[in-house]
């Protein structure tokens, strides 16, 4: 294999229903590796879960000290609840330090956000007993469950691949 190739995967991941079932189940979110910068996809799903989904939501970020409107903590163990899913956007190396603490704090479920893939840490996680997804946006899979993906352009109706020309 050379340099440029990615490792084989092997680890399967639930399937759709079962993603809806762990969506519907859930009841608090925590992102860890939220951010209060705009630009940043964190935010995003932030922003669309805070409008769009029933979930009680906390922003895990050490330097930050509040995230659109809610306070920010430093670590799952600060939050004042147990979340139920712990959604992650931290870089490839920081991953097994937050399936431990996700681990401590006694969550449900590990979502790997798209890109995120940790097989080590996937197989870890299941043999402590919790749901993990990876490589799937928590926001995208929400938006096609509850029919939201028109929110964010994904479903505009047009098939083209021209810009609309407006007078």
């Amino acid at each position: 294999m050379s340099g440029s190739e990615a490792p084989t995967r092997t680890w399967e991941g639930p399937s759709a229903p079962e993603r809806l079932a762990l969506l519907r189940n859930a009841r608090s979110v925590a992102i860890v590796g939220a951010s209060d910068k705009p630009s940043r996809a964190s935010y995003f799903v932030a922003t669309y879960l805070q409008s769009s989904s029933p979930y009680r939501l906390y922003f895990v970020n050490p330097v930050a000290k509040e995230i659109l409107g809610q306070p920010a903590y430093a670590s799952l163990k600060d939050l004042p609840e147990v979340p139920d899913v712990v959604d992650v956007f931290r870089k490839h190396d920081d991953l097994p330090s937050v399936l431990e603490e996700t681990l401590e704090v006694g969550a449900k479920a590990l979502w790997l956000q798209l890109g995120s893939w940790h097989e080590d840490v996937a197989r870890s996680a299941e043999a402590a007993g919790l749901d993990v997804v990876m490589d799937r946006c928590l926001k995208i899979e929400h938006a096609r469950f509850h029919g939201g993906l028109n929110l964010a352009g994904f479903n505009t109706g047009v098939i083209s691949s021209k810009r609309q020309i407006t007078s």
